[in-house]
This record gives C-alpha cells, structure tokens and sequence, in this order.
C-alpha cells in the first residue's frame, strides 16, 4: 500500500509532488489530506451523497452530527478524514474512535466506514487509507465491507472474525424464567454487578435510540443493549448491539425476547459464525466482519458503531 510519505504519482503528464507530510501539488492541481472539521459537513454530505446515493443528503447530514456528539479519544479524529484537491473534497474515509473499558482496560476502537473517493481521483484513495490507520494502537474494524472491498481489506492486513448472522426468536426460549428485565434510565445506579463505565454506554446508546435494558436473576444485573431496526411496516426486529458475552444472551433469551415481543420485536439478528446452541432460529453465512489490531473484537459488541450512530 502506498503511503502518504513516499506516494509520487502522475496527474496526466504533469508530476505530483509531495511539497508537506500530507499535501501533493503539480502546476493544475493542489492535493492533501486532512482531518475533516466541522465547517466541512456540509460538503462532506454532498460528495457522500454522491458516493452512495441510496443514502439522503439528510442522513449523512444526521450521521456527521451525531459525530459532532460522539466522545472521541484525545488524538483521534473526530469524523475521519478528507482528501481536497484544489479547495474541494473529492475523497473521504469516516471514522468512528471510541474509547471502551474492557477487563478493566481502556482500548480505543475506530469504526472504519463510508470509505469513497471520486472516480477521477482514486489512484490517491490509497493517501486516506494510510491516514486512516496510522493512529496505534488502535483496534480497526470494518463492519459492513462491501464484497469488491474484502480484497482491499485483507491486502491491508485485516482479518475476518465474524462469518455471519443468527436470526433468534428469543421469546420461544424457555430459560431463565424468574429474569427481572429493566429499563435502563437516569434512575439507574451503579454498583459492583454494574460498573459506571458500563452504565454510561447503556444510557449513551439509550439516547441514541437503542434500547438499553438489564436483565436480573440472583441479584446480579447483566446489561443488553438492542437497536431497534423496522423490517416491514407489520413487522420489526433488532440488532444486538452490546451484552458482556454471547453465552450471557443465551442463558436469558426467553426473558429477553418476552420483553422485546411486548413492544412488537419478534427476532433478534446476532452476529455468529455458525448456528448457536440454544437459541431458535437460523444462520446463515455472509455480511462478514473485519478487524485489525491487537484485540480482536468479540462477538455480541458493536457499541459505538455505525450500526448505533448512523442507524445502518
């Protein structure tokens, strides 16, 4: 891969020269990357627009907002970064960092997502990738790679860690009856069986419009967070988003899915790489997942990102 210090290219006949770390120019044409601030939005959103029309002008405009919102890590950029060329955004790669507590660690996190650059200008695409991925050290994970992208990816030194879906109905699960579900809310407190840090990504995800619950038996409070996703105009469903550990949905999907059913929520889609033990419902293969770093994400954890913040 070539990288934003060593990259000399042609722009038809006329040589491309890097004159900074981060600017190339030749006598038509200016070209860096850099981070992308906050009075780009708007262009930002055009030239997304454009990358993937499938998508509204309003909804990048809600996407990059809710960046605006989003607590990043000191050193990390807050939205991604852009490539200009004479003024103009003609490239852009997102980032959503995030800093989680695991085992009582912080690991910072970085979403990589809405990776476009216009077709003119895509032998430099490879400048936002280097960008993209120098912070260290970082965990990178791409969660909806598009199928021409999984080549890329993999020469980029990602790895694949999840194969697949389970689509659960959980309410048909018999287990755990006598499971206290509650919603999380500015009542809640934190204690031993549910740490601030860990109550802090319940409400945070709540605003955002996840619902964030606990589910308790024995005393002992075990948090689930799910984003609520409509199929059809009949019928909805959702995504896990977050649980501390895949066997903990197991053990409490009768209670869980009896209280998502109370609210019109038949099936719950969960990332897996096969069919799970005992859970009702199918598997199946596709919609891949990649990482990059030293700590590969787990299955039943995708907080903090695209799937939450840009509704995906």
């Amino acid at each position: 891969m070539l990288g934003v210090y060593d990259i000399l290219v042609t722009a038809g006949q006329k040589t491309l020269q890097r004159v900074s770390n981060n600017t190339f120019s030749s006598p038509n044409l200016h070209l860096r990357c850099r981070e992308i601030g906050f009075t780009d939005i708007s262009p930002i959103a055009d030239l997304l627009t454009r990358g993937f029309p499938k998508r509204t002008h309003e909804f990048w405009l809600r996407a990059l907002n809710r960046l605006t919102e989003h607590d990043v890590p000191p050193g990390f950029p807050r939205y991604g970064y852009m490539l200009e060329c004479n003024g103009g955004p003609v490239g852009v790669i997102l980032l959503i960092c995030s800093s989680i507590e695991i085992g009582g660690e912080n690991r910072i996190r970085c979403n990589v997502s809405s990776w476009y650059v216009e077709p003119a200008y895509r032998v430099y695409g490879a400048i936002l990738v280097s960008h993209a991925l120098k912070h260290q050290p970082a965990t990178y994970f791409n969660l909806t790679p598009g199928r021409w992208t999984v080549p890329i990816l993999e020469a980029q030194g990602y790895i694949r860690y999840c194969k697949g879906r389970f689509v659960s109905f959980p309410a048909l699960s018999m287990r755990s009856w006598g499971a206290r579900i509650t919603a999380v809310g500015p009542e809640t407190r934190p204690d031993e069986d549910l740490p601030s840090s860990e109550l802090d990504l319940l409400l945070k995800h709540a605003a955002l419009g996840c619902i964030s619950i606990t589910c308790s038996l024995a005393k002992r409070r075990h948090p689930f967070v799910f984003s609520p996703r409509r199929e059809t105009r009949l019928t909805s469903f959702a995504y896990l988003v977050y649980c501390r550990q895949m066997e903990d949905f197991v053990q409490f999907a009768g209670p869980l899915g009896r209280f998502l059913a109370s609210r019109g929520i038949l099936s719950v889609v969960v990332d897996a790489n096969g069919p799970i033990k005992g859970l009702v419902g199918w598997y199946s293969s596709g919609a891949p997942k990649y990482f990059k770093g030293s700590n590969p994400p787990r299955l039943g954890d995708i907080a903090y990102s695209e799937r939450v913040l840009f509704d995906v």
